[in-house]
């Protein structure tokens, strides 16, 4: 029998129907925009990821990127050789960067704090050279041009990017249904524990090391996702997907959105990347101005993020009676 409740199941089934239905609406609203789209979609991914492991389990990071690079290399690398079955690319991505979060996070989460997030930006910075140096295989500052073959030997990346909108938008659903239900488990409320207080979970026996661990593989695993996505739609990996911009900026759509419910890492990439595609047209050199501008507004205003604003204008409606 199901853990998880039916009334949870059904409206979790329903929110996928909705948002398969705002996906399906989206396509066909901006034809000539699904590059955008699809970009969009794969940071939502991203930013997951990060929101299970920052929101849910309240492991601090600014390293998100190391994982994210990982799996764009590893998609990158095995159609370099000839491996181009994006799906398999998928896997090998997820696979790469959940190795490299283990391997990572056998000494990551044994430190907290201001060393955790040292840490974490060393190992991004670790990655990134070894990219550079090791260009044989990597391609260096130049990075690796990659041709995909049709999903599952069928459907061919085209010229509009509508399968390629298609492809981001199923993996998206899938990582939101895995999450939903990961965090409704008892795994997922031993990671809300261990966030609320380690020192608690360890009274009652739990094994919190070896769960923060698991989380951050976990996570790993979905950044990596992310980062064979974006390498097979873009068709080029380079060392700039261990950039630190990218670990910060997932940070700051977390923020707007709000961390730790799934919803605001999709609400705050949606909001974050419309208002840097409208704010860098108009103006190219300024646009960070309007993002800040934005992000101070919400964090004074909404500390826990947009998603909170209906609550909190219903208490203020309530506390003015």
């Amino acid at each position: 029998m199901s853990l998880i409740p039916r009334d949870r199941r059904l409206r979790d089934l329903a929110i996928l129907l909705g948002m398969a239905l705002v996906l399906t609406a989206a396509f066909y609203a901006f034809p000539d925009n699904l590059a955008f789209a699809t970009r969009v979609i794969i940071m939502m991914i991203f930013v997951l990821s990060l929101d299970f492991v920052l929101g849910v389990a309240g492991v601090s990071t600014l390293g998100h990127s190391a994982l994210f690079g990982a799996g764009a290399y590893a998609a990158g690398l095995c159609a370099a050789h000839g491996w181009n079955e994006p799906l398999l690319g998928v896997v090998a991505g997820a696979a790469a960067a959940a190795f490299v979060a283990l391997l990572s996070g056998l000494f990551l989460m044994r430190t907290r704090g201001l060393t955790l997030l040292m840490l974490t930006i060393a190992v991004t910075e670790v990655l990134g050279e070894l990219a550079n140096k090791f260009s044989d295989i990597t391609g260096g500052a130049d990075g690796l041009d990659i041709v995909m073959g049709p999903i599952l030997g069928v459907f061919k990346f085209d010229f509009r990017g509508q399968v390629g909108y298609v492809y981001a938008a199923c993996m998206l659903l899938l990582v939101f249904a895995f999450l939903r239900i990961l965090i409704a488990s008892p795994f997922g409320l031993a990671a809300r524990g261990i966030k609320e207080s380690p020192a608690r979970m360890r009274a009652i026996g739990a094994p919190v090391y070896w769960r923060l661990v698991a989380i951050y593989t976990l996570g790993g695993a979905l950044a990596g996702i992310a980062g064979a996505l974006s390498a097979q739609s873009t068709s080029l990996v380079s060392p700039a997907v261990f950039d630190f911009q990218l670990s910060a900026n997932a940070l700051i759509m977390l923020i707007l959105g709000g961390a730790g419910r799934l919803y605001g890492a999709l609400f705050g990439t949606l909001v974050f990347m419309s208002v840097h595609e409208v704010a860098a047209s108009v103006d190219p050199f300024n646009w960070l101005f309007i993002i800040g501008a934005l992000l101070l507004a919400v964090v004074y205003v909404a500390p826990a993020g947009l998603l909170s604003l209906p609550d909190l204008v219903k208490r203020q409606l309530r506390f003015s009676r």
